[in-house]
C-alpha cells in the first residue's frame, strides 16, 4: 500500500534489544486539509535507515505493509495491535520545485525538413 503526505516527525532510532531495533516516522496525511491524520509509520532492523536523508515537512510517498497482532493479558482479556511497517519512502516534488524545474526547461525545436517540398511517397 502506500500513502502521500508530509513528514511531520522523524523519531530515533530505538534499540528494543541486543538483537532488535525500530524506528518511528510520523506523516501528516491530509485527504481532507480540514483534518488532517497524523500517522505513524515503523521501520524495523536493517530497514530504520530508510528514514535518514528525510526532512521535517518533505513531502513523501510511503509504501507500507499492514500488521496485526493480537496480545492477551494476565486476565485473559485480549486486545489487538496494528502496525503500519514501511518498506520504502519515495521523496516527492513540492510544486515549487517542479515549478524551478520548468522554469530551466525549454522546448526543443521543430525538425527542419532537409528535403524541402519534395513528394516523399515511400513504399512503406
Amino acid at each position: 500500500m502506500e500513502i502521500r503526505g508530509t513528514v511531520h516527525e522523524i523519531g530515533a532510532i530505538n534499540q528494543v534489544t541486543d538483537s532488535f531495533k525500530k524506528r518511528d516516522l510520523i506523516v501528516a496525511y491530509a485527504e481532507n486539509p480540514q483534518f488532517v491524520e497524523y500517522v505513524t509509520f515503523q521501520a524495523m532492523q536493517e530497514r530504520v535507515s530508510i528514514f535518514d536523508n528525510l526532512t521535517v515537512g518533505q513531502d513523501v510517498e510511503v509504501s507500507f505493509n499492514i500488521k496485526g497482532r493480537p496480545w492477551t493479558n494476565k486476565d485473559g482479556m485480549t486486545t489487538y495491535f496494528n502496525t503500519l511497517v514501511a518498506w520504502r519512502i519515495t521523496p516527492l516534488q513540492t510544486q515549487q520545485a517542479s515549478k524551478q524545474a520548468s522554469a530551466g526547461s525549454f522546448d526543443m525545436p521543430a525538425p527542419v525538413d532537409s528535403f524541402g517540398d519534395q513528394d516523399d511517397d515511400l513504399p512503406f
